[in-house]
Protein backbone atom coordinates (compact mmCIF):
# COMPACT_ATOMS: atom_id res chain seq x y z
CA UNK A 1 0.00 0.00 0.00
CA UNK A 2 1.41 3.52 -0.98
CA UNK A 3 1.70 6.13 1.68
CA UNK A 4 -0.07 9.52 0.89
CA UNK A 5 2.37 12.51 1.75
CA UNK A 6 1.60 16.01 0.76
CA UNK A 7 4.27 18.63 0.57
CA UNK A 8 2.04 21.66 1.45
CA UNK A 9 3.05 25.09 0.00
CA UNK A 10 5.88 23.30 -1.84
CA UNK A 11 7.73 25.95 -4.52
CA UNK A 12 10.42 24.57 -5.47
CA UNK A 13 11.14 23.13 -2.61
CA UNK A 14 9.42 19.63 -3.01
CA UNK A 15 10.15 16.83 -0.97
CA UNK A 16 11.53 14.06 -3.06
CA UNK A 17 8.30 11.29 -3.29
CA UNK A 18 5.99 13.57 -2.03
CA UNK A 19 3.09 14.88 -3.74
CA UNK A 20 3.56 18.96 -3.89
CA UNK A 21 0.85 21.37 -3.22
CA UNK A 22 0.68 25.16 -4.34
CA UNK A 23 -1.48 28.12 -5.16
CA UNK A 24 -0.33 27.66 -9.34
CA UNK A 25 1.78 24.37 -10.94
CA UNK A 26 3.37 27.00 -13.14
CA UNK A 27 6.53 28.27 -12.21
CA UNK A 28 6.61 25.43 -9.42
CA UNK A 29 7.33 21.80 -8.65
CA UNK A 30 3.47 21.53 -7.76
CA UNK A 31 1.67 18.42 -8.62
CA UNK A 32 -1.71 19.77 -7.26
CA UNK A 33 -2.79 23.58 -7.57
CA UNK A 34 -4.50 24.22 -4.98
CA UNK A 35 -5.45 27.20 -2.48
CA UNK A 36 -4.44 25.97 1.05
CA UNK A 37 -6.76 28.96 2.46
CA UNK A 38 -9.58 27.31 0.84
CA UNK A 39 -11.48 24.87 3.95
CA UNK A 40 -12.30 22.35 3.45
CA UNK A 41 -10.10 20.68 1.55
CA UNK A 42 -10.57 19.06 -1.60
CA UNK A 43 -7.64 17.34 -2.32
CA UNK A 44 -7.76 14.43 0.47
CA UNK A 45 -10.78 13.07 2.44
CA UNK A 46 -11.04 12.68 6.27
CA UNK A 47 -8.31 10.09 7.52
CA UNK A 48 -6.95 9.76 4.34
CA UNK A 49 -3.00 10.70 4.67
CA UNK A 50 -0.08 9.12 6.27
CA UNK A 51 2.14 12.58 6.56
CA UNK A 52 2.56 16.74 5.87
CA UNK A 53 4.96 18.70 5.35
CA UNK A 54 5.09 22.30 5.60
CA UNK A 55 8.57 24.41 5.20
CA UNK A 56 7.82 28.35 5.52
CA UNK A 57 3.84 28.54 5.16
CA UNK A 58 2.00 28.69 8.17
CA UNK A 59 3.53 31.73 9.10
CA UNK A 60 1.82 33.05 5.87
CA UNK A 61 -1.34 31.83 6.61
CA UNK A 62 -4.61 33.68 7.05
CA UNK A 63 -5.99 31.96 9.92
CA UNK A 64 -3.38 29.38 11.56
CA UNK A 65 -6.46 27.45 13.38
CA UNK A 66 -8.30 26.56 10.57
CA UNK A 67 -5.18 25.03 8.29
CA UNK A 68 -4.31 22.84 12.04
CA UNK A 69 -7.37 21.41 12.18
CA UNK A 70 -7.56 20.93 8.60
CA UNK A 71 -4.44 18.96 8.41
CA UNK A 72 -5.70 17.36 11.69
CA UNK A 73 -8.85 15.80 9.86
CA UNK A 74 -6.86 14.69 6.78
CA UNK A 75 -3.91 13.04 8.44
CA UNK A 76 -4.70 9.55 9.82
CA UNK A 77 -4.57 8.49 13.12
CA UNK A 78 -0.76 8.56 13.84
CA UNK A 79 -0.11 10.56 11.29
CA UNK A 80 2.99 12.92 10.97
CA UNK A 81 2.90 16.85 10.39
CA UNK A 82 6.24 18.82 10.42
CA UNK A 83 6.51 22.18 10.74
CA UNK A 84 9.54 24.26 9.59
CA UNK A 85 8.91 28.17 10.51
CA UNK A 86 11.19 31.14 10.88
CA UNK A 87 11.39 31.04 14.70
CA UNK A 88 9.79 34.43 16.99
CA UNK A 89 13.57 35.82 18.14
CA UNK A 90 14.94 35.76 14.98
CA UNK A 91 14.50 39.12 12.65
CA UNK A 92 13.40 36.74 10.00
CA UNK A 93 10.17 36.20 11.21
CA UNK A 94 9.44 39.48 11.61
CA UNK A 95 11.83 41.45 8.35
CA UNK A 96 9.27 39.66 5.44
CA UNK A 97 5.76 42.38 5.50
CA UNK A 98 3.69 38.60 3.88
CA UNK A 99 4.19 37.25 7.51
CA UNK A 100 0.90 37.34 9.19
CA UNK A 101 2.51 35.60 12.16
CA UNK A 102 5.30 34.66 14.27
CA UNK A 103 6.15 30.93 15.51
CA UNK A 104 7.26 29.67 18.97
CA UNK A 105 7.41 26.81 20.48
CA UNK A 106 4.37 27.36 22.89
CA UNK A 107 2.10 28.45 19.74
CA UNK A 108 1.36 24.53 19.04
CA UNK A 109 0.59 23.75 22.66
CA UNK A 110 -3.17 25.31 21.91
CA UNK A 111 -3.35 22.11 19.27
CA UNK A 112 -3.08 19.73 22.02
CA UNK A 113 -6.03 18.88 23.74
CA UNK A 114 -4.79 18.08 27.18
CA UNK A 115 -3.31 21.38 27.29
CA UNK A 116 -6.26 22.98 26.31
CA UNK A 117 -8.33 21.53 28.93
CA UNK A 118 -5.90 22.03 31.59
CA UNK A 119 -5.41 26.22 30.77
CA UNK A 120 -9.53 25.79 30.35
CA UNK A 121 -9.35 27.05 26.76
CA UNK A 122 -12.04 25.31 25.09
CA UNK A 123 -13.88 28.04 24.09
CA UNK A 124 -11.28 28.28 21.27
CA UNK A 125 -13.10 25.75 19.64
CA UNK A 126 -9.62 24.06 18.49
CA UNK A 127 -10.48 20.68 17.02
CA UNK A 128 -6.80 19.62 16.39
CA UNK A 129 -5.25 17.10 19.00
CA UNK A 130 -1.54 16.60 17.98
CA UNK A 131 1.35 15.83 20.49
CA UNK A 132 4.83 17.59 18.75
CA UNK A 133 8.61 18.04 19.53
CA UNK A 134 10.58 20.56 18.36
CA UNK A 135 14.08 21.34 17.66
CA UNK A 136 16.47 24.39 16.44
CA UNK A 137 18.41 25.50 13.56
CA UNK A 138 20.70 27.80 15.27
CA UNK A 139 23.45 30.43 14.03
CA UNK A 140 26.36 28.30 13.50
CA UNK A 141 28.45 30.42 16.27
CA UNK A 142 25.91 28.37 18.97
CA UNK A 143 26.95 24.90 17.27
CA UNK A 144 30.28 24.23 20.06
CA UNK A 145 28.13 26.08 22.93
CA UNK A 146 27.04 23.48 25.97
CA UNK A 147 23.67 22.45 26.00
CA UNK A 148 23.00 24.84 29.18
CA UNK A 149 24.64 27.76 27.13
CA UNK A 150 22.27 27.15 24.39
CA UNK A 151 19.09 26.21 26.00
CA UNK A 152 19.63 30.06 28.00
CA UNK A 153 20.80 31.85 24.75
CA UNK A 154 17.57 30.24 22.94
CA UNK A 155 14.93 31.65 25.39
CA UNK A 156 16.69 35.29 26.03
CA UNK A 157 18.89 35.96 22.80
CA UNK A 158 17.16 37.61 19.79
CA UNK A 159 18.80 35.82 16.88
CA UNK A 160 19.91 32.90 17.75
CA UNK A 161 17.38 30.44 16.55
CA UNK A 162 16.58 30.99 12.76
CA UNK A 163 13.94 28.48 12.28
CA UNK A 164 11.97 26.20 14.50
CA UNK A 165 10.76 22.56 12.99
CA UNK A 166 8.44 20.64 14.59
CA UNK A 167 7.25 17.13 14.44
CA UNK A 168 3.01 17.01 15.20
CA UNK A 169 1.69 13.24 15.78
CA UNK A 170 -2.53 13.52 15.56
CA UNK A 171 -3.47 11.80 18.53
CA UNK A 172 -6.18 9.04 18.17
Amino acid sequence: MTEIKYDLACGNNKQAGWTGIDLKKEGTQADIEFDLETYPWTFAEDNSVDELYCSHYVEHTADLIKFMDECYRILKPQGKLTIIAPYYSSMRAWQDPTHKRAICDATFLYFNKQWVNANNLQHYNIKSDFDFVTSYVMDIMWGSRSQEARDFAIRYYWNVVSDIQVILTKRP
